[in-house]
């Protein structure tokens, strides 16, 4: 209770997801100070925020949890059933075409190995793998502030192009593929700065003779791709970013860029068989058109 008082900040919220009454989960709150003889609870307006006491016992009690949920998938490893919950971190674009189809098909198959996707860019996946915030991560191993030891296991899944994203009906998009130095003079929308696809895009412009000039940063790609479409700007993004029903064309880049997409796993994990179930569902992901066939490896590699 303690843990997801500090996660959702207010009783009324601890109540509704607990499905009990704000008065009931205050008078457990009132019985759990009276045991440990600390005050555990200090009010700010109509929120509530843990003292020391409390943060530390909220996070002693998630640890115990957590302990008792791994031993409880050790126990049903020994037979090789995936059980129990594994944290998947995807990057944006490879949420909805991979990793929610893995996780609709491990529903039927594994009913008992529960599933939570976290939306993690590059920049963010690694760090949230070895701290333990995410079981296994779908990344690009281009993404030069990664460091790999041995500890992570590394699984290819396939190459995804990188594309220039166009409104309809501008004059670049009557072109095959596209030079980025005929770009120069163009409005860019971005993501976020520091991010993967950010420090690719202005390395690319870079390379081709200009700093892009630029017009919007959103990390959400919906609304970059919204911003294109209203012939606002234009943009770099992975072809798995795209999505068919968006009023938008890709070209490919004259000298062709793309990002290896793989699978990376902690080694040793005491989850083996639910994250081993877990991979085998991404590995057998559907045919996706932007994603070709993991052991190629083109020429323009996307390491920024």
């Amino acid at each position: 209770m303690l843990s997801l008082l500090e996660s959702l900040g207010t009783v009324r919220a601890v109540a509704e997801t607990l499905h009990l009454s704000a008065s009931t989960v205050s008078q457990q709150l009132a019985v759990l100070e009276a045991e440990t003889r600390c005050r555990l609870l200090e009010r700010t307006g109509r929120r509530v925020r843990l003292t020391p006491a409390g943060l530390l016992l909220a996070r002693r009690g998630r640890e115990i949890l957590d302990q008792m949920a791994e031993a409880e998938a050790e126990l049903h490893a020994l037979n090789d059933e995936p059980i129990g919950t594994v944290r998947l971190g995807v990057f944006q674009s490879a949420i909805y075409p991979l990793a929610v189809p893995a996780a609709t098909r491990l529903a039927d198959t594994h009913p008992r190995l529960h599933l939570e996707l976290i939306e993690l860019e590059p920049h963010e996946s690694g760090p949230a793998l070895r701290s333990g915030e995410a079981d296994i991560i779908v990344t690009t191993t281009d993404y030069g502030g990664l460091s790999w030891g041995a500890d992570l296991g590394v699984i290819p899944l396939g190459s995804d192009p990188i594309v220039l994203v166009l409104p309809r009906g501008h004059p670049l998009a009557d072109r095959t593929t596209v030079n980025l130095a005929a770009c120069k003079e163009e409005t860019w929308a971005c993501d976020r700065p520091r991010s993967y696809m950010a420090d690719l895009t202005a390395r690319l412009c870079r390379e081709s003779g200009f700093e892009p000039r630029v017009a919007c940063r959103f990390s959400n790609y919906l609304m970059l791709l919204q911003h294109v479409e209203s012939k606002r700007s234009i943009a770099l993004l992975p072809a798995l970013a795209v999505t068919p029903e968006r009023a938008v064309v890709t070209r490919e880049l004259s000298t062709p860029v793309h990002r290896n997409v793989t699978i990376v796993v902690r080694r040793g994990t005491t989850q083996r068989a639910a994250v081993d179930a877990v991979v085998a569902a991404l590995r057998d992901h559907p045919e996706i058109p932007a994603l070709s066939t993991p052991h190629q490896r083109l020429k323009g590699d996307a390491r920024g």
